[in-house]
């Protein structure tokens, strides 16, 4: 049960509560007094109180009487009514002039209207309390109560989709594989001539924010057939069996539909791997939605004309049955936008952009690698806010910049800092980018600031490499660790201390090292042996774990590993800004004074104080 449901099923149960109270309320304070109120008394009493003068008010009615008195018993209430079943008595009348007393009477009543709103009115409280807790329950399943099992996935027409690959950049690979899909949806004939077979299934697999939905509504988009498009969690609800319901009724859609398309996103909600034997903890729920689509994909009965796409970030999450042949026949890697990819994106989403002349979109696609399609939206939608801000009339390329930085390090805080802390981050800051600078191997620098930033840094220094790497050496993750330890060793050079802003810069370096020593193999003291058990999907930073079954002195070893690597590089930043300390106190100097340099400064000084 989903924690929403949860939330809204204790909800209704308060209502019903706090309704069922308020009844006992009602019925306690307000009907129940007023029947005992109106107390029946034999017809010789009130003759009897009649005769005493002690009769205050009669009704006449054709069946009852109703009097109240005028000194009432000891152990009646103020007000008390009583009811006398009415008997022939013609003296009645003459009787009641004789003593003053004020009477009147009323028209017949419909005694089975009367009886009927008798029984009614006691149970009206009731009634209106299940209306409300019917209607309540209703909103919580999605729905009236009788539609819990009707799917919720959103049947849109292929042409009105909106989406076609040229609106898409960076996928040029995977529009591949599409590109046969969409056209055995639009020549069947063709491809079942040779006994070919519609895959079944297309499982769209990769890193958050590269365009997996887009895809799948650009494939529909492209084939000109309707798109029945659904998240995963929208299988699953409060009541039992509700989920499989819900299948069933999206496929039965579908082939009404055929051919078609079928987009489940976030697919993981409801695929993931179901309990094996002796589990502590299971979803039956979750798990029978599974099953019903596992036999809906490949059962007895076939789909023909509909195609089952679908999307994750955890593919390592799902369960193995579904990710067979037969059902997803087809794992289509969705990565990260190479150079040509990116600067397809960016057009893309600049084309409603107005552009300075300085703004080079080139540029920005190379020095943006491991950037997602939904990053580089966003870089141009900051920018375009930035110039907004400042009245301009077309987004410049330093916009751009700034928009990268917004997006890389958070937002500037014009917090000051106190003169000595503000003295220790620019020597800090200007560690890290001399030794990149000196280093051979390692990204160039882009820009230095010591302005604090939202998301907690005191400063940062900004690399952008010139091209995509796809392969890493030893020595340039060793040169790597070097940087990342460049503000360490900074203060050691000129404090012959360190501080706390060095923590996350340790915690970087340590995790690059662990990873060279227990999956890269980078070590002779332990060889070429693997010595991580999981890596995991890479896509939403799983840790990584150590083998348990290590003996005690190898999982020492690895530790000491990981250490020497580390000191190595700390060792080689100090020698570096130790033999260039001129050019250290001349780019801490420019930080102090303007709170930023760019990397063409800071490689200007380097080279000076290179000789060069």
């Amino acid at each position: 049960m989903k924690d929403t449901d949860r939330r809204r099923y204790g909800f209704s149960i308060g209502y019903l509560l706090v309704a069922l109270l308020g009844a006992w309320l009602f019925q306690s304070l307000i009907f129940r007094p007023f029947i005992q109120q109106q107390q029946e008394v034999p017809y010789s009493q009130f003759r009897d109180e009649l005769g005493a003068g002690n009769v205050q008010e009669v009704i006449l009615e054709s069946e009852r009487i109703y009097y109240t008195c005028c000194t009432p018993a000891e152990d009646a209430s103020p007000g008390q009514v009583y009811n006398v079943v009415r008997i022939e008595d013609p003296d009645l009348v003459p009787d009641l002039v004789a003593a003053g007393v004020t009477f009147r009477a009323t028209p017949p009543a419909n005694s089975a209207l009367t009886g009927l709103l008798g029984f009614i009115i006691p149970f009206l409280p009731m009634l209106l309390i299940g209306f409300f807790l019917f209607r309540r329950l209703g909103q919580a399943g999605g729905g009236a109560v009788m539609n819990f099992g009707r799917s919720k996935a959103k049947e849109i027409a292929g042409e009105m989709t909106g989406v076609k690959f040229a609106d898409v950049g960076g996928a040029d690979e995977v529009e591949v594989e599409l590109q046969e899909i969409i056209a055995f949806l639009k020549e069947p004939a063709r491809f079942t001539r040779l006994g070919a077979k519609l895959p079944k299934g297309i499982l769209l697999v990769g890193p958050p924010g590269t365009g997996k939905t887009l895809l799948a509504r650009a494939t529909a988009g492209e084939a000109g057939v309707p798109f029945f498009s659904i998240s995963g969690s929208d299988f699953v609800e409060m009541f039992a069996g509700v989920g499989a319901a819900r299948v069933r009724d999206m496929f039965q859609q579908a082939k009404a539909k055929a051919p078609c398309i079928v987009f489940i996103d976030e697919i993981d909600a409801i695929g993931q791997a179901r309990s094996g034997p002796g589990a502590m903890v299971s979803n039956d729920e979750r798990e029978q939605t599974l099953n019903q689509l596992l036999s809906e994909m490949d059962g007895f009965e076939a789909n023909a004309g509909v195609v089952i796409m679908a999307a994750t970030n955890r593919p390592d999450v799902l369960d193995q049955a579904l990710l067979r042949p037969g059902r997803f026949d087809r794992q289509v890697q969705v990565t990260l936008p190479n150079e040509d990819g990116r600067l397809q994106i960016l057009r893309i989403h600049a084309q409603q952009v107005p552009l300075a002349s300085d703004a080079d979109l080139g540029r920005l696609a190379k020095i943006t690698p491991g950037f997602s399609g939904a990053d580089l939206a966003n870089i141009v939608n900051e920018a375009a806010l930035l110039a907004v801000r400042r009245n301009a009339e077309r987004v410049t390329m330093d916009d751009f910049n700034r928009a990268i930085e917004r997006v890389v390090a958070g937002l500037q805080k014009r917090t000051p800092l106190k003169p000595e802390v503000r003295r220790k981050v620019a020597y800090h800051e200007a560690g890290h980018a001399l030794v990149a600078e000196l280093l051979p191997t390692t990204d160039q620098v882009h820009k230095v600031s010591i302005i604090p930033t939202a998301k907690g840094a005191l400063g940062y220094t900004m690399q952008m490499p010139e091209e995509d790497r796809y392969l890493l050496s030893d020595r340039e993750l060793t040169e790597r660790m070097a940087v990342m330890l460049g503000g360490r060793a900074a203060e050691l050079v000129v404090y012959d201390e360190t501080t706390t802003g060095a923590a996350n810069d340790l915690e970087r370096a340590t995790d690059l090292a662990r990873r060279m020593v227990t999956e890269f193999g980078m070590t002779t003291a332990l060889g070429p042996v693997r010595y991580a058990t999981e890596a995991g999907a890479g896509y939403l930073g799983y840790a990584r774990t150590l083998n348990n079954g290590l003996s005690p002195e190898t999982a020492a070893q690895i530790d000491a590993e990981i250490r020497r690597l580390v000191e190595a590089a700390q060792q080689q930043a100090v020698a570096l800004l130790s033999d260039h300390r001129a050019s250290l106190d001349e780019i801490a100097a420019v930080l102090q004074e303007d709170e930023s340099i760019t990397g063409d400064k800071v490689r200007a000084i380097a080279a000076r104080g290179q000789g060069r």
